[in-house]
């Protein structure tokens, strides 16, 4: 059962959220470094496998700055060997839309004369909603288009002072609301597993950080989520994603999507890369009221080491493990096969107890309406942009659109509902199980509570993912249960094949493929 007080604390967090939307402002963000507080932290020395070693860009997180560390890597050598895959790979990917190669080189360059951090010499992927100081920002809008930042959104700032390096901005969805498109929604960004096959899901909206990471041309990276844009691209490129608590991380220097429901976190190989990510983003931020005042950080990279005994892993605490209902109802029998799988292994775990749960009569009504109210929220402060023209939104614009239609009752009532729905999950859901495995991201994203995805099999080639949703600020217990999985399998090992080395005919043969997403269509699959 989780902590008690951080139940009160979250309940009574949850009610005053509203009353500091002001963590971030699209349209007079003031021209002043973010905050760069954090907790100092030291990444372990990990066995290094002989793959990382002969390709550092197939290195963890973990691997590479041990390999920095003891000196058989460059900084200089891991930022090119990215890089190079950048300029071969580049143009079949499309997970990047700006590459900032002189300049990741120049900081490697330093690196490897004075380690500056726990990061120092890694390269990076940041999604393009994160401002970047000098670095054009463009959300993948026609609105931010020419925008240039002159400060880094906090979530940069603290990477670039633990020494991580910007290698460039990954490709996302328009104002972060679909997958990876032009603003009009022409398919740009592939599944790194299905580079020729654009039609295959990448995930969205943070789909250029994950395919960057997938496709080994970033160590790690860091997107947002609002309704699944960690969690799901991370399932969809068999990366493990850790969307933290509201608060955990900051949001200052984002362009927003939902005040009430933006979160940051990192999108990473490995639970232990995602525990180093987030205790790197972590901490207070006097930016982001919503990151004051909360409990302390749990040690993440504790958490993340597998508990082995006689060489094999166990949880760290004894774990209640949720099963709703729908986990293994109303799937393919590929998915089923894998789902139950899973199940087999993780409950083969000592430590884990699978157990069934429940969802509340009226589960369906209050995710439902709570979800709409997300709609207004990314109005308000696009208000001006709405006045001015519409073309502005390109595919997305109809999700603006319908959040100028919500009226001020139906948010109140959107309002109630989720703060019933929040003793629903904390008092009923919660203290039946620790954590419980996800079917559909909203209820989580809309509550502002922890979850992680995590690789589990594949599927016709395609990797299969699953989503735990757990307590608030105990995103420890998520990445013990994570961590222990991974220990007693090898999915989270596995990298995809390259792409052919792509040619003009190929190129071509490829944007005629990508094809276009509509507007019924994006505002349907909206975060």
């Amino acid at each position: 059962m989780s902590d008690p007080m951080s139940r009160r604390l979250f309940l009574a967090r949850s009610g005053a959220v509203t009353a500091a939307t002001a963590a971030t402002a699209v349209m007079a963000a003031p021209a002043r470094a973010a905050s760069a507080n954090r907790t100092v932290i030291r990444v372990p020395e990990v066995a290094v496998r002989q793959a990382a070693v002969t390709d550092p860009t197939e290195a963890t997180l973990a691997e590479a700055v041990t390999l920095l560390r003891t000196g058989k890597l460059t900084s200089v050598k891991l930022v090119q060997a990215y890089l190079d895959r950048i300029n071969t790979y580049g143009s079949v990917y499309q997970a990047f839309v700006t590459v900032t190669g002189d300049q990741a080189l120049a900081e490697a360059k330093k690196a490897d004369e004075r380690r500056t951090g726990e990061l120092s010499g890694v390269p990076l992927c940041i999604k393009d909603n994160y401002f970047t100081a000098g670095i054009r920002t463009t959300a993948n809008s026609f609105i931010f288009d020419k925008f240039v930042p002159d400060y880094d959104a906090t979530g940069v700032a603290r990477l670039k002072k633990a020494g991580g390096i910007v290698l460039g901005k990954g490709q996302m969805g328009p104002l972060a609301t679909t997958r990876a498109t032009t603003p009009a929604g022409v398919i740009t960004t592939v599944n790194a597993w299905t580079p020729t096959n654009p039609s295959i899901d990448p995930g969205g909206s943070s789909t250029g950080p994950a395919c960057a990471v997938a496709g080994r041309m970033a160590t790690s990276s860091i997107g947002t989520q609002t309704g699944g844009s960690i969690v799901l691209p991370s399932n969809q490129q068999n990366l493990t994603g850790l969307k933290p608590t509201m608060g955990r991380t900051s949001i200052y220097g984002i362009v927003p999507l939902s005040f009430t429901r933006d979160h940051s976190g990192p999108l990473a190989r490995d639970a232990m890369d995602a525990a180093i990510m987030l205790s790197v983003l972590a901490g207070p931020d006097p930016h982001d009221p919503r990151t004051l005042g909360l409990p302390k950080l749990p040690d993440l990279i504790r958490a993340a080491t597998p508990d082995l005994r006689k060489g094999k892993p166990r949880l760290r605490r004894a774990t209640r493990i949720g099963i709703p209902a729908d986990y293994l109802t109303g799937v393919s029998a590929g998915m089923l096969t894998i789902r139950k799988q899973f199940l087999d292994t993780m409950g083969a775990i000592p430590g884990a107890k699978l157990v069934d749960v429940s969802y509340p009569d009226d589960w369906g009504l209050l995710t439902g309406v709570f979800n709409d109210a997300r709609l207004s929220e990314r109005t308000e402060p696009f208000r001006p942009w709405l006045q001015q023209d519409l073309k502005l939104f390109g595919v997305s614009l109809l999700t603006w659109l319908g959040g100028l239609m919500l009226s001020g009752d139906e948010w109140i009532t959107a309002q109630r509902a989720k703060t019933h729905l929040l003793h629903e999950v904390l008092d009923g859901l919660l203290n039946k199980c620790d954590v419980i495995l996800q079917t559909n991201v909203v209820p989580f994203d809309i509550l502002g509570l922890p979850e992680i995805g995590f690789p589990i099999g594949f599927s016709n080639g395609v990797p299969v993912g699953t989503i735990l949703g757990g307590a608030p600020y105990e995103e420890d217990r998520l990445l013990e249960v994570v961590a222990a999985y991974q220990g007693a399998t090898d999915w989270h090992w596995r990298r995809p094949a390259d792409p052919p080395k792509p040619t003009t005919a190929s190129l071509r043969t490829l944007a005629a493929q990508r094809g276009r997403i509509d507007a019924e269509t994006a505002a349907a699959t909206s975060a």
